[in-house]
């Protein structure tokens, strides 16, 4: 609860009165049969209009009362709850935000939508429950009993018998539900990213017909969640029935022992009339409590979902950075003897041994088979994933040691896959530079030859883009993510095969503009077309993780073996076309 504190403080005030003012209520609740008593043994049994009349408007004004507390106690709460899962859901994204990519795979991004989601959701129904009930419970079960016990010492005895098996009941269901609601969370992390999988690949989907597929994935996943879902349910099933039994047990064996005592004369109508009011508040107050009991079970699987994420330490920070203020100047990268797997306890290495430099200003191809480790390597400038072995140098300085803001903000990256956001054209391109002028806008866009096919359309840079940028083609969204990085103006440019869906005289002029343009920006082109990077002043070759030849078109074509096959096996083929 001390982690959680710090999202309760700011609406601490709604914390406190919400209890406070559902205390009136219960206090209403605990005056009622005492005050319907006084009106029928003092008033109706007696003839005492005047007493029945005066108690009337008693019980008008704490039913007044009671109204005014429940609706005040009801507003603090829910005020209490949702200002407490909004800032814990904000603290929650914004840890997400710093996670490495290495700590998304571990979570998967289906199961951070659940715990920012549905998990969240869960905490806050308990904590609006807790607020409403938290002292409406207690208060209402330790008032009735007081009542009750005045009314009747010796029939309150039967209270002492059934509390006992109650609590029993709500201890076993309790125990038995956290580890079944730890598990139907699971099961919707799974339906959650199934249907987000779907979603994002359904043209996948359906170009490979394979809705049928899909359909019967989800609904696997589905049934395990439904089947998880009833499972946890039939404690809470069971729960209600085995109340509402005890209940009716115990207000029937007070009927018939108070109707004894009426018959003896030592108790009154009205007496038993309360008393059997303060039974049932008595038995209401404790399945209340286990109802609380329930939903905290159910709450707490969901808090340490959420304690994971927030308890989970980035593998990737600036905190050591020795060189925070430091900012990229003139976008030197050396790499020095690095090595990388993905799983560091692995002896499988995704790199091996890479060792380069690459000046400010200049340009370096980087071409290999698939699963060659191109796209490992250019991640590790940015520090989307540190080395495992050796260091990687930017303008001399190590990349962890400057902050990861000025890092990233001298690097601009074009991933393999390319996204856009929903929003404009306009909107999309500001993400690499929030205050871009129109003029900047035209320039980098025209460099990046998309200017042209913006302009075609008929709101242009404000035309309205679906979400991952579905209403233009791969070679339009290409071309608009390599705009968006330019408009950064970086120091360190990374295309990671950014330009397989454009054609080549296309790609030509994009080149060409890189040359004319950006000569002092370093340039990091990763290619499947050795043409991409032939007119590069530096050409790596990797294979297996390791730098089999390094050196220009020229020098490569004359004495490497695997960039001759590269260029041959790719000649033929624009032969055969």
């Amino acid at each position: 609860m001390k982690q959680y504190f710090k999202y309760i403080k700011p609406h601490i005030l709604f914390f406190i009165f919400g209890p406070i003012f559902m205390i009136t209520e219960v206090v209403g609740e605990v005056l009622m049969p005492k005050l319907i008593s006084v009106i029928i043994d003092s008033g109706v049994s007696k003839g005492d209009l005047s007493s029945v009349t005066a108690t009337g408007i008693m019980m008008i004004f704490v039913a007044v009362m009671m109204m005014a507390g429940g609706v005040l106690g009801n507003y603090f709460a829910v005020r209490a709850s949702v200002g407490f899962a909004t800032n814990l859901r904000s603290d929650l994204f914004k840890k997400v935000q710093k996670f490495s990519f290495k700590n998304i795979d571990e979570f998967s991004t289906g199961s951070l939508v659940t715990r920012l989601t549905n998990d969240i959701t869960q905490m806050q129904n308990v904590i609006r429950m807790s607020l409403v009930m938290l002292l409406r419970a207690p208060g209402m079960l330790i008032g009735a009993l007081i009542m009750a016990i005045s009314i009747n010492r010796s029939l309150a005895t039967v209270i002492a018998i059934v509390i006992p098996i109650l609590a029993t009941a709500i201890i076993t269901i309790m125990v038995k539900a956290f580890p079944r609601f730890n598990i139907m969370q699971k099961k919707l992390d799974k339906v959650n990213s199934d249907i987000q999988e779907n979603l994002t690949n359904v043209r996948v989907v359906k170009s490979f017909v394979r809705t049928d597929y899909e359909n019967e994935k989800f609904s696997k996943s589905n049934r395990d969640l439904r089947d998880s879902t009833l499972r946890a349910m039939y404690l809470v099933i069971k729960n209600g029935p085995v109340m509402t039994l005890m209940m009716n047990i115990t207000t029937l064996a007070v009927v018939w022992m108070g109707g004894n005592f009426i018959i003896k004369g030592s108790m009154e109508v009205g007496e038993l009339t309360a008393f059997t009011t303060y039974i049932v508040q008595i038995l209401m107050s404790l399945m209340m409590v286990s109802m609380i009991i329930l939903n905290a079970s159910r709450a707490l699987a969901s808090s340490k979902r959420i304690k994971e994420v927030l308890n989970a330490k980035s593998d990737i920070t600036d905190d050591n950075a020795k060189e925070k203020d430091k900012k990229i100047e003139k976008g030197i990268v050396e790499f020095k003897n690095v090595s990388f797997s993905y799983n560091p306890s692995s002896s499988l290495k995704i790199l091996d041994g890479i060792s380069f430099c690459v000046n400010s200003g200049e340009t370096l191809g980087i071409i290999g088979a698939t699963g060659s480790g191109k796209t490992s390597l250019v991640q590790l400038i940015p520090r989307l994933y540190d080395v495992t072995d050796g260091e990687i140098l930017i303008d001399g300085t190590d990349v962890r040691d400057y902050s990861l803001y000025n890092l990233r903000e001298g690097v601009a990256m074009v991933l393999q896959k390319n996204t856009l956001f929903s929003g404009t054209i306009e909107e999309n391109l500001r993400w690499g530079k929030e205050d871009a002028t129109d003029e900047e806008l035209t320039r980098f866009t025209t460099y990046a030859q998309a200017h042209s096919f913006i302009t075609s359309f008929k709101d242009g840079y404000e035309t309205e883009l679906g979400q991952g940028g579905v209403n233009v083609s791969g070679g339009q969204k290409q071309r608009l993510c390599i705009a968006r990085a330019l408009i950064k103006n970086p120091k360190i440019l990374i295309l990671d095969d950014s330009t397989s869906a454009v054609d080549t005289a296309t790609e030509t002029r994009i080149r060409e503009s890189f040359s004319n343009d950006l000569r002092d920006t370093t340039k990091i082109i990763i290619a499947q077309r050795i043409t991409s990077v032939m007119d590069a002043d530096k050409i790596l070759v990797i294979d297996d993780g390791k730098i089999v030849g390094e050196g220009t078109h020229r020098e490569l074509l004359e004495t490497n073996s695997h960039y001759q096959e590269i260029y041959y096996s790719q000649k033929d083929k624009e032969a055969n076309a």
